[in-house]
């Protein structure tokens, strides 16, 4: 069986249930209150609501921290310079699950009665081993052993997070996103070591296949890879399984656009971040996204296909956007999905 099929096939396996015309967030929400970002995003987003992530009630509750509080027999404590592996789990360890605790309750409590597609987020393997520590205060990328280690933890991780989502929403299809914003840096050794005078080595692209390959296998849904990086890896992550890419629109080159293309052939959904992340004027919802019709056409691809091969959503997180701004964003998405839906051409 050639590559191609074989992405194929790990795509259609897992075709998502969100519909044509859809949209989403990336993952962030501002300010720090739990049942308010969970109403915001529940009562925009109809057909692909998240669990958000509040990174603004500090460690514990970032990226990295977040995550870190997943992993099994894997435990992380803060220090100065970020946050570093533990021997056993302490109080920020402690801390990053109560967070997560806290944001599944007021999930749980604006999505009774949900039936369809519900996303949930975690840092993927790559980009925690750039931003975890060993104890020697160096990244666990510097050990490929510590890399595999990680990998195991977080998939087990995973595996026990989304089944309790399941519980907890049981009409839900959940969808996993891993953030993987470091992934192009990790690949070619752009990851600066703790000094800062020197860089990791470049870890080999089958290498950083396998580990997403490993992660992705125990989602048993839909699986989107999140960059908002230039120069996202469309073909790796197909070939490890992913359902959908989602990227920063606007870093797009002339480069990606064959790799796009071959990923909405081959069944990948594109999940495009059109509107900006922080406070901007928005334009017409049909103007946000003229480019992507626009790439539609460039690639020759069909505009009946449009609405069901792309989500929209912001270009990145919205931790960094104010209150007011980030619900008309999520509302903007939602209108301009709906503009693709009713006007591919």
């Amino acid at each position: 069986m050639s590559e191609k099929s074989t992405a194929n096939d790990a795509n259609t396996t897992t075709k998502p249930r969100w519909g044509a015309g859809a949209a989403t967030g990336v993952g962030s929400m501002p300010g720090g209150d739990a049942r308010e970002a969970a109403k915001t995003v529940t009562g925009s987003l109809e057909t692909l609501p998240y669990l958000p992530e509040l990174p603004a009630r500090g460690p514990g509750a970032d990226m990295i921290g977040r995550t870190a509080g997943m992993l099994v027999e894997v435990y992380a404590h803060v220090e100065p310079s970020g946050w570093r592996i533990s021997d056993r789990p302490g109080r920020d360890t402690r801390r990053a699950r109560a967070w997560l605790r806290e944001d599944l309750d007021a999930l749980e409590e604006f999505t009774q009665g949900y039936q369809g597609a519900l996303k949930v987020s975690a840092v993927g393997p790559w980009t925690l081993a750039a931003g975890l520590e060993l104890r020697g205060g160096e990244a666990a990328l510097n050990d490929a052993g510590a890399c595999r280690d990680l990998t195991a933890s977080l998939a087990e991780g995973l595996r026990a997070h989304l089944e309790e989502v399941r519980r907890r929403v049981p009409g839900a299809e959940v969808v996993l996103q891993l953030d993987e914003p470091g992934l192009m840096a990790v690949a070619l050794g752009r990851v600066r070591t703790a000094s800062g005078y020197r860089t990791y080595a470049a870890v080999d692209r089958g290498v950083l296949e396998g580990a997403l390959r490993d992660v992705i296998a125990v989602a048993d849904g839909p699986v989107v890879v999140h960059s908002c990086a230039p120069g996202v890896p469309f073909g790796l992550l197909r070939r490890a399984g992913a359902t959908g890419v989602s990227f920063d629109f606007s870093l797009l080159t002339e480069r990606e656009e064959e790799a796009i293309g071959e990923a909405v052939e081959g069944g990948t959904s594109l999940f495009v971040g059109a509107v900006p992340g922080t406070d901007a004027p928005l334009s017409d919802p049909a103007g946000s996204v003229m480019g992507v019709r626009t790439l539609w056409r460039r690639l020759g691809l069909s505009p009946g296909i449009l609405a069901e091969s792309v989500v929209v959503t912001p270009s990145c997180g919205l931790a960094g956007a104010s209150p007011g701004y980030a619900r008309a964003a999520l509302a903007h998405c939602v209108r301009a999905a709906r503009s693709l839906a009713d006007n591919p051409e």
